[in-house]
C-alpha cells in the first residue's frame, strides 16, 4: 500500500472535523502527489504531540526558522511506510527521544494551516506520543530549543493549533 492509500484510509477513519477530514480527501484525490512537499497546491504533513511519562508534561520545539514553540512534525518521506510512521519518524528526529510510542486511536486531530509560496498550504494530521521513563531530549538541527512544558503552560507560549492539540490529546489520555 502506497503513503498516500494510507493516508486515504486514515482520514476516512477519522471520526472528527468532518468538514477538515473531508477537505484533506478532496486534496489527495484531486492530488495524487499530495503528500509530497513538490506539490505546490498543499501537501499532508505528520507531526506528534510529545507527552512524558507522567502525563503532566509536553515537550515542544523552539522552530529554528518560524521560532515558535512547535509540537515535532514535518514533510512525509518516500521511506514512511503509513501516516503514523512519519509522525513518528519526525517526533524521534526533532526529540532525539528513542523509544516514543503512538497513543493508540489513529491521529488526534488535523489542522490546515498556510504556509509561504511556493506551496500554499500544510494539511496537519497530528498524532499524539508518550515518552519513555529516563527519556533525555537533545536539539536537532530544526530546532533552536526544546522544552518540556506543564499542560498550563502551553497556552503562554504556544499558538493556539498546539493549544488545541494539547486539548484534544488530553481528552485522549
Amino acid at each position: 500500500m502506497s503513503l498516500h492509500d494510507d493516508a486515504v484510509l486514515v482520514l476516512k477513519g477519522y471520526g472528527d472535523q468532518d468538514e477538515l477530514r473531508q477537505a484533506y480527501l478532496d486534496h489527495l484525490s484531486a492530488h495524487p502527489d499530495g503528500m509530497w512537499k513538490a506539490c505546490h497546491a498543499g501537501h499532508l504533513t505528520a507531526s506528534a504531540l510529545v507527552i512524558d511519562p507522567e502525563r503532566g508534561r509536553v515537550l515542544l520545539t523552539l522552530h529554528r526558522k518560524l521560532r515558535m514553540w512547535l509540537q515535532m512534525g514535518g514533510h512525509c518521506e518516500p521511506g514512511d511506510a503509513t501516516v503514523a510512521a512519519a509522525a513518528l519518524r519526525e517526533a524521534t528526529e526533532e526529540s532525539g527521544i528513542a523509544g516514543l510510542a503512538l497513543l493508540p486511536g489513529g491521529p488526534v486531530r488535523l489542522d490546515r494551516h498556510p504556509i509561504p509560496a511556493p506551496c500554499h498550504w500544510h494539511l496537519d494530521v497530528q498524532y499524539a506520543v508518550l515518552a519513555p521513563p529516563g527519556a533525555v531530549h537533545e536539539i536537532s538541527d530544526e530546532s533552536l530549543d526544546l522544552r518540556w512544558f506543564a499542560y498550563d503552560e502551553v497556552a503562554g507560549v504556544a499558538d493556539d493549533s498546539v493549544v488545541r492539540l494539547l486539548e484534544a490529546t488530553r481528552a485522549r489520555l
